[in-house]
């Protein structure tokens, strides 16, 4: 078998009992949902069970009360942030437009990094403010967004917005303040009719035109809405999208080419790898996000198909990290003709951009089911560590495309 697949020395094998044993030595065994298999929605919906499950916010409580490292770090890159302040003010509005005349989408993005901020220190610091906080400002905007438009990018807002909010959401639905049912009802109204949209129908353009996230960020909202409203048929929508979707979202569209490099390291090449660098690395985000809800109800698309997503993010993190990677020339259709378009070679524009997307994959693939991913844990540790989140990376919309904080709330 390739050095992907081998477990580090010393960790054991990859047992449900092995994993509850480790998590047990950190008193969140109980918290833990450990996946085994790939499958339809579950019979009961895990919560809090999207980005971040109980046994995660426990571990970061714990870890921050005693001061530990490295979730101390995160921790404080978090307070420091001006978006989890508990004196944010949210700016509901009840049009979002992203793309054309008359863009007002940061309103959104910036006041759901607050939500989502406030959240989370709310659930590891316990402070009351931080909730209420959060709450007005999920409140808000569940009572007050009708509609998300603009030209085709409003596909592209509406899905990374979509599983944002209801990330947010997920961290305060026991609060006794947030109103849970407002937030379901403008997802599903809102938000989901985009999503749904853009995956069935593709903007009226050829399958292959819009590049893996677009489908990606729709595909999450779908999922995330699921899980939040306890909606079976759109967690079942996304995950199948996952599998087999027509897309380029879709995992072996997504990553179309396999390799293995001369360490002996399984390398997939990314669908967006010929484009630039940043939208590469935004794909590990969002694909991470999607693996990650599923994985917190139950289902492994981490190691789907023979852990492709994990072949892809290796071949990310060496190329963004310094080192050279395979290409195979990539070839599509584009526009509503599909008219024939190719990159021929790995695009250099952006490389080694920072998003705090890494923690994620790498304490998932290399501490929680003990593999080796030498090109992921380089990137993380060497370049990204500790995550911040939105506010930290620029104050343009891809400094907000991931909530971040990784290292605060992965880190095992």
């Amino acid at each position: 078998m390739s050095r992907r697949e081998q477990h580090r020395p010393g960790t054991g094998g990859l047992s449900r009992r092995n994993v509850l044993k480790s998590a047990a030595a950190l008193a969140v065994a109980a918290s833990v949902t450990v996946p085994e298999t790939a499958g339809a929605a579950p019979a009961t919906f895990t919560h809090p069970g999207m980005l971040h499950n109980a046994g995660d916010i426990n571990r970061a409580k714990v870890r921050v009360a005693a001061g530990t490292d490295p979730w101390l770090s995160g921790w404080n890159r978090l307070t420091a942030n001006s978006h989890s302040q508990s004196t944010w003010t949210n700016r509901a509005t009840a049009t979002i437009i992203r793309g054309g005349t008359g863009q007002n989408y940061s309103l959104l993005y910036n006041d759901i990094a607050a939500a989502y901020q406030n959240a989370l220190r709310w659930k590891v610091g316990g402070t009351e403010a931080n909730a209420v906080c959060a709450a007005n400002i999920l409140n808000a905007w569940s009572r007050t967004l009708t509609s998300v438009t603009g030209n085709a990018d409003r596909f592209l807002a509406a899905g990374l917005y979509g599983w944002q909010f209801a990330n947010a959401c997920e961290l305060m639905r026991d609060y006794a303040g947030f109103d849970l049912a407002a937030a379901q009802a403008m997802l599903a109204g809102v938000f989901y009719p985009l999503n749904n949209s853009f995956l069935i129908n593709h903007n009226d353009a050829c399958i292959t035109n819009y590049w893996a996230n677009w489908d990606l960020c729709n595909m999450a909202s779908i999922l995330a809405i699921g899980i939040l409203n306890g909606d079976k048929a759109k967690y079942d929508q996304a995950v199948t999208y996952f599998k087999s979707g027509a897309g380029n979202g879709s995992i072996a569209h997504a990553v179309p080419y396999l390799y293995t490099d001369s360490d002996g390291y399984a390398l997939g090449q990314w669908q967006e790898s010929g484009r630039d660098q940043g939208h590469t690395v935004l794909g590990m985000g969002q694909m991470g996000a999607i693996c990650e809800m599923a994985w917190n109800q139950g289902d492994d698309l981490y190691s789907y198909d023979s852990r492709r997503f994990m072949k892809a993010a290796q071949y990310v993190a060496k190329y963004n990290s310094g080192s050279d990677v395979p290409f195979t020339t990539y070839t599509w259709g584009t526009g509503q003709s599909c008219a024939q378009s190719s990159q021929t070679v790995v695009s250099a524009s952006s490389r080694g951009q920072i998003r705090p997307v890494w923690a994620m994959l790498h304490f998932h693939y290399n501490r929680r089911i003990n593999l080796d991913d030498k090109y992921v844990s380089a990137m993380y540790y060497n370049l990204v560590a500790p995550e911040g989140g939105g506010g930290d990376y620029g104050s343009d919309s891809g400094g907000y495309d991931q909530l971040g904080f990784g290292t605060l709330m992965y880190a095992k």
